[in-house]
């Protein structure tokens, strides 16, 4: 019976020290200063070490991240209720991470595809299905709350999808859980907050809080939906070889003044890229590719496809340093044996492809290190850079570079950072800054260069047209004097009064033939 009193006055004192740092925590959060919401995450800390499933403290936490805009964070907590995780974690070829016992995994029900090693199509609806699945098994057991604030960060990170899925099963879950315990059910806003453990009371905010908050996740889905279906127009266009097609639909997400996530901006300028290589467009695909790396260094996709567009000019010594970064990265790979970034980040290759890839990319490095050696450096093709024809006239020279020139101006180019929302803090964004402005520089300089070379051949050309053009008069000249004197052999011994007749046999028979006449005939 003593051993009895003491469990249940160690289960209460931990109670009131729970309670206790809830307390000051809510106090905290309600000032909504981003130092007091800091301060409030290690009180919430230290009341989850005390007790790991309190529901109340989970939600806080993940709340206070968000607002924090510590994204990354958020879905490192809740990483097992995103619905495309099971796919990223079997194309990695790496087991997924052992589940917390706090959190129940959504996808537990999702059939294995050990027997298909193809990589299936990403479909929006199948994960709704596998999500309402899950769903009404845990339906009583779990927060609504996990699907609000997880889909908000999943949009941040550029994971549209899976924002768009789980933001539309929360809205639906609160409106359900609203209307039951609505005594109106023609009251269609939806509740944001879930019950807390204990009493069933709603967390402090307010009734108003809840309906602008739900406001704005109905605009970010709407959002969500008009950014998916232009690039799937984008995509569907590039697969259709409609590349300007194409690019004009990737340019209304790029150019756009409207929010979009770093990781979605990053993969469109890869699709961009694509669709700019298959039109010819040499420069401005490079310039996609630098920055798709600026926004994303570990992009293995960007890497390849950047060295590729240099060899295909000839510029050697800068696609050889983009391989070699390359093979870096694939053997960290192999070191790490799991892919760059956190599970969550989608890549465009499998962990499996790994040393296959690598024993390609060997080879090529060593074809490079070859060829440079012999000396093929100098041999740039600035024609196919600029995107002009070899016989092309000064004016579409011109044109071009003036183009190119205001396009991919380093201070001009650069100014893509500043129109995005990115999700890294002010350091990670100043190193973006710096990779953007050296890539940046470097095809700037490229193009100065080509365009310097393409002048000089082409002034040697209209030189040489020139001297041809002048030898051209002298050698006519020489070809009229030796025929005029021919001519005046042949009507040499013409002579009369009667000069029509005379101009009518010439005019009949051309001055470079004989005038066959007979000097009896002819009256004088």
């Amino acid at each position: 019976m003593a051993v009895y009193v003491e469990k249940k006055h160690w289960w209460l004192r931990n109670k009131k020290i729970v309670d206790k740092y809830m307390k000051e925590a809510k106090n905290l959060i309600a000032s909504q200063d981003p130092d007091d919401v800091e301060s409030a995450l290690n009180l919430l800390e230290s009341a989850l070490s005390v007790s790991p499933r309190y529901e109340l403290a989970l939600e806080l936490k993940a709340r206070s991240l968000l607002y924090l805009r510590r994204f990354k964070d958020v879905a490192d907590m809740l990483q097992d209720y995103i619905p495309s995780l099971k796919f990223s974690g079997e194309d990695s070829g790496i087991g997924s991470s052992e589940s917390s016992r706090e959190s129940v995994s959504l996808l537990n029900e999702l059939p294995s595809h050990d027997g298909d090693s193809s990589f299936k199509c990403f479909s929006v609806s199948d994960l709704k299905k596998k999500v309402m699945a899950g769903l009404s098994k845990n339906c009583n057991e779990q927060g609504q709350w996990r699907y609000l604030v997880l889909g908000q960060a999943c949009c941040h990170l550029g994971l549209m999808e899976d924002a768009m899925v789980l933001l539309q099963t929360g809205k639906r879950l609160a409106t359900a859980a609203s209307r039951r315990q609505s005594i109106s059910l023609s009251d269609d806003s939806f509740i944001l907050f879930s019950s807390s453990a204990d009493g069933g009371s709603s967390p402090p905010s307010s009734s108003a809080r809840s309906l602008s908050e739900s406001e704005s996740v109905s605009h970010l889905l709407s959002h969500i939906k008009l950014l998916l279906r232009r690039r799937a127009a984008a995509l569907a266009a590039l697969d259709a070889g409609l590349y300007t097609e194409s690019i004009r639909h990737f340019s209304k997400i790029l150019d756009s003044r409207r929010f979009a996530p770093q990781g979605f901006l990053a993969e469109c300028f890869m699709h961009r890229s694509s669709a700019y290589r298959s039109a010819g467009r040499i420069a401005e695909s490079v310039a996609d590719c630098n920055k798709t790396l600026a926004l994303d260094p570990s992009c293995l996709r960007a890497l390849e496809t950047r060295a590729a567009l240099l060899e295909s000019v000839r510029c050697f010594p800068d696609s050889l340093h983009d391989l070699e970064h390359l093979k870096l990265l694939y053997n960290s790979i192999l070191r790490d044996r799991k892919l760059p970034g956190p599970v969550w980040k989608r890549h465009n290759v499998r962990y499996r492809e790994i040393p296959g890839k690598l024993c390609v990319l060997t080879s090529r490095i060593q074809q490079l290190k070859e060829r440079i050696a012999n000396g093929e450096i100098g041999n740039v093709d600035y024609y196919a850079l600029m995107g002009i024809r070899r016989d092309c006239s000064r004016s579409e020279l011109d044109r071009a570079y003036l183009l190119l020139n205001l396009k991919h101006k380093p201070e001009r180019s650069m100014s893509f950072i500043d129109r995005f929302e990115l999700t890294e803090d002010e350091e990670e964004l100043d190193s973006v800054k710096d990779r953007a402005r050296m890539s940046t520089l470097l095809l700037y300089r490229l193009i100065q260069k080509g365009y310097s070379v393409v002048t000089s051949d082409l002034a040697a050309a209209a030189e040489k047209q020139r001297r041809a053009a002048t030898e051209t008069p002298i050698r006519a000249g020489a070809v009229a004097a030796n025929s005029n004197s021919n001519n005046m052999n042949v009507v040499k011994g013409v002579f009369c009064r009667d000069l029509t007749v005379v101009g009518s046999l010439i005019a009949r028979t051309g001055f470079n033939q004989p005038v066959p006449v007979k000097y009896e005939a002819l009256s004088c």
